[in-house]
């Protein structure tokens, strides 16, 4: 991180991702994001010199990506009380792995819902825990799969920029892996209010493309005239 920037740094955080999903035993996590400095508004996820999330399942593991240094990289507290380096991910490939949140969008969202009629029809292999932090991790310890939590007339966003999406951006991001809002990075968006939220996709580029695409009918990502599964 190239040691403290003039004025500090500044920390957004989520320290229980996930806490409806505690009284039945589900894995939960921590989020965090770093920016440099004092201010926390004005600021994009680009920003970050550091994110990490912890996941607490049936390991206890930390996953940390820092702006300036390659890759994303799991560390696994053992019961020693010590923390050891067991995985870099450097790259997210193609996989029929799908992490579909929201459903209730695809109510009066029919592009979301073609989505997920496509990883059904394609036979990818569902898994969802409802926690994003398990959701996110499993994409980058698998190196495939996506993440979509999607919005609709009646389902608004929920997810918070500042707090989960912008920081799991950068660790998929730096894990080779894609982020979206529809139509950017997750990276790429302004932070104005400290509560924004978003839509969001995580995933390889295939997924990503195939995700704006299906959506909006383009993606940046893509080839020009080259359209993805569900969108072709």
């Amino acid at each position: 991180m190239g040691g403290p920037a003039e004025g500090g740094f500044s920390v957004a955080f989520d320290p229980l991702d996930g806490s409806s999903i505690v009284d039945t035993n589900f894995s939960v996590g921590t989020i965090f994001g770093v920016w440099p400095g004092d201010k926390l508004i004005g600021v994009t996820g680009r920003d970050q010199v550091a994110a990490a999330m912890g996941v607490y399942g049936p390991r206890t593991t930390y996953v940390l990506a820092l702006k300036d240094y390659p890759g994303t990289h799991e560390f696994l507290l053992l019961d020693e009380g010590k923390w050891q380096h067991v995985k870099e991910t450097t790259e997210v490939g193609e996989g029929k792995l799908f992490s579909p949140g929201n459903l209730r969008a695809t109510f009066d969202n029919p592009d979301y819902e073609k989505l997920i009629s496509y990883y059904v029809k394609e036979k990818y292999t569902l898994r969802y825990t409802g926690g994003m932090v398990p959701d996110v991790n499993q994409i980058i310890v698998k190196e495939k799969g996506v993440f979509t939590n999607v919005i609709s007339p009646t389902s608004k966003a929920k997810l918070r920029l500042l707090f989960e999406v912008a920081p799991l951006g950068l660790l998929v991001e730096k894990a080779g892996g894609y982020s979206s809002d529809g139509h950017r990075s997750v990276l790429d968006k302004e932070i104005i209010n400290l509560d924004d939220r978003t839509q969001v996709a995580y995933g390889s580029k295939n997924e990503i493309i195939r995700f704006e695409e299906t959506l909006y009918g383009k993606s940046r990502l893509a080839a020009e005239g080259v359209a993805v599964g569900a969108a072709a």
